[in-house]
């Protein structure tokens, strides 16, 4: 049973590696657009820009509530997974 599917399906065998593919292209874009890591970075250096006063306190709360929400679509999406 094994040989005859195994030889049933092997037309199909290109189909199914470019799909694998894909599924883990998209699995290593997710990861990288869904790391908090670069979100808390920017989170730190707009403070580092506003006690520098580089930037005013609304561009900082607007920014700041900016990258919030992020976050927070980012643990949301981490939690959907789990």
């Amino acid at each position: 049973m094994g040989l005859l599917t195994y030889l049933a399906t092997l037309p199909i065998a290109p189909v199914r590696a470019v799909v694998w593919a894909a599924q883990r292209v998209t699995e290593e874009a997710e990861e990288e657009f869904y790391d908090p890591a670069p979100v808390w970075r920017e989170l730190a250096d707009l403070e580092r820009r506003l006690l520098n006063d580089e930037i005013d306190e609304d561009t900082f709360d607007r920014r700041e509530d900016e990258l919030l929400d992020r976050l927070a679509e980012i643990t949301a999406f981490h939690q959907r997974r789990a």
